[in-house]
């Protein structure tokens, strides 16, 4: 193995095991390690967060990029609202973009990696391509990253400078891959994703509730819960709904589901724990998902982990995770009748074809978004990399 060291060049990692930010780059550090390899992370610091600690084996460094009160572009997931609607807020990128090259390059001086492995190719594939360095840059592209180029044409040229100084280019569907190939042409993307929790998402027998099915993401348009709503009132009436998640959209939602007389039919549940999800996946008869341009799916690999079929639009990277071949049901982005027709499907089923579904849908999963087998794979790449 020529590359034994891997420097993670980040704008969201963990503050602790199971946190939300980021946390499937940390089972990627993780699966690394136990291979052999020694990663260490470097991100940008934010509020209460330590300059440098290790969690779990992994080392972790943290840059100082503005005043302690507007170190907040990372880890909230609003980095382009902030910068696109406040002065402050561009001050705050400026900053980290410049002293995030500077701390990428002390990093590669005192930890000589073998691989730089940026995730999201803005801002750290930005910072990696500033340091200069003749130490093979990796570049995985994960979504908000890819969605952002593609609103801005004027970050195409940075985009395309990336791709070309990458010795190799991964994003976690083949969606975005193709998006990425869009703007920079004859760039070789390959399909790469993210290890899962498959400690967490367990194939444990629960009863499920008959006609219940499940959202989970957030209330925005872009998750599709309008669509939902609609497809609901038309499906058959023994099927409701749990509802995981807030957003900006909750009081517009709510009312529309009044609108529509589905009151009774209908658990706002809010946002909840990601411990709190398997038991709901596991009880749920399906988990609906009419989300548009998802980078992947998350929530479509979890929900299979747990054995419980998904239906969602045909739209992002959602074809790369929900196929009929494992139960999955995919219909066309914003056909709402097609949507209620394959919730009304999934209801009909008997409860022998939804264990039967549920079973091959884990198995293919884990083939695919283990731990082990994640790490596996971009362990070869580097190899690749380093000749």
């Amino acid at each position: 193995m020529s590359a034994r060291r891997v420097l993670f060049v980040t704008h969201a990692y963990p503050r602790h095991s199971g946190d939300g930010a980021g946390s499937f780059l940390h089972r990627l550090a993780l699966g690394l390690q136990a291979s052999g390899l020694t990663v260490r992370v470097l991100a940008p610091s934010a509020p209460k967060l330590a300059p440098a600690e290790t969690l779990d084996g992994i080392e972790i460094r943290r840059f100082r990029y503005a005043p302690a009160g507007m170190e907040s572009l990372a880890y909230t997931g609003t980095m382009a609202e902030q910068v696109l609607g406040s002065l402050s807020g561009k001050g705050a990128l400026l900053g980290m973009l410049t002293a995030g090259t500077m701390a990428v390059r002390r990093a590669i001086d005192e930890f000589a990696p073998d691989v730089v492995h940026a995730h999201w190719w803005f801002p750290a594939g930005l910072l990696s391509l500033g340091a200069d360095s003749d130490v093979p840059l990796i570049t995985t592209m994960h979504g908000s990253d890819v969605r952002l180029a593609r609103k801005v044409k004027l970050v195409h040229p940075l985009f395309r400078r990336v791709m070309a100084r990458s010795a190799a280019v991964t994003a976690v569907s083949s969606w975005l891959a193709g998006e990425a190939r869009a703007m920079a042409p004859g760039t070789t993307i390959g399909v790469a994703p993210m290890p899962v929790d498959v400690q967490l998402f367990t194939a444990e027998a629960t009863p499920r509730i008959p006609g219940r099915f499940l959202f989970v993401g957030r209330l925005n348009a872009q998750k599709g819960v309008r669509d939902l709503l609609e497809a609901l009132s038309w499906a058959a009436p023994g099927i409701t709904l749990d509802i995981v998640g807030d957003g900006e959209d909750e009081v517009a939602l709510k009312a529309r589901a009044r609108e529509l007389a589905l009151e009774s039919r209908i658990s706002w549940l809010g946002a909840l724990p990601r411990t709190e999800l398997p038991a709901l996946y596991r009880r749920s008869r399906a988990v609906v998902m009419p989300s548009q341009q998802e980078g992947l799916g998350l929530v479509a690999v979890e929900a299979q982990l747990s054995r419980t079929p998904v239906i969602a639009y045909r739209s992002g990277g959602l074809p790369d995770v929900v196929d009929a071949q494992w139960g999955g049901r995919l219909v066309p982005a914003g056909d709402t009748r097609a949507l209620a027709d394959a919730m009304t499907e999934m209801h009909a089923a008997k409860p022998e074809t939804i264990s039967g579904w549920g079973a091959a849908a884990r198995s293919v999963m884990m083939d695919r978004f283990s731990p082990t087998v994640v790490s596996l794979g971009y362990r070869a790449l580097y190899d690749r990399a380093c000749g």
